[in-house]
């Protein structure tokens, strides 16, 4: 898998965010197994609860879309004026919420730290996950 693309496509989500309230721009890129992508930006909300991650809104895409099958997810954060410098993780919701969609083992999660991918499985990001 191409991280460093993948990386570039969640840049361009970062572009469309709506963060008036956090000033916190933040982007996602979610690949299927077969390659599709799948952008997502955070959408704040003066109320806060109804506010959505990046992460779910490219989840929701693709899911809308009927996919199912997925393989990564890269994620970028960053105040809204300000380049990403530091790993932007998902939230503990976000986790939670992928963690129900995909292979836990396998799904990997790529933040970019100093320029380059760092690669986490979601199983190390949320071990024991919670589960109905």
């Amino acid at each position: 898998m191409d991280y460093g693309k993948l990386l570039k496509e969640a840049k361009k989500a970062r572009m469309n965010a709506y963060a008036p309230y956090s000033g916190f721009a933040v982007g996602a890129a979610l690949v299927t197994r077969d390659g599709k992508v799948f952008r997502g930006c955070n959408i704040e909300s003066s109320v806060m609860a109804p506010s959505l991650c990046a992460e779910r809104v490219a989840l929701a895409k693709a899911l809308s879309e009927g996919e199912k099958e997925f393989a990564a997810i890269a994620i970028v954060g960053a105040p809204a004026k300000e380049d990403p410098k530091d790993p932007c993780y998902p939230c503990g919701v976000c986790r939670q919420v992928l963690s129900e969609h995909v292979k836990i083992d396998a799904f990997e999660v790529v933040v970019e730290e100093n320029g380059k991918a760092e690669v986490a499985t979601l199983s190390d990001l949320l071990p024991k996950a919670f589960k109905l």
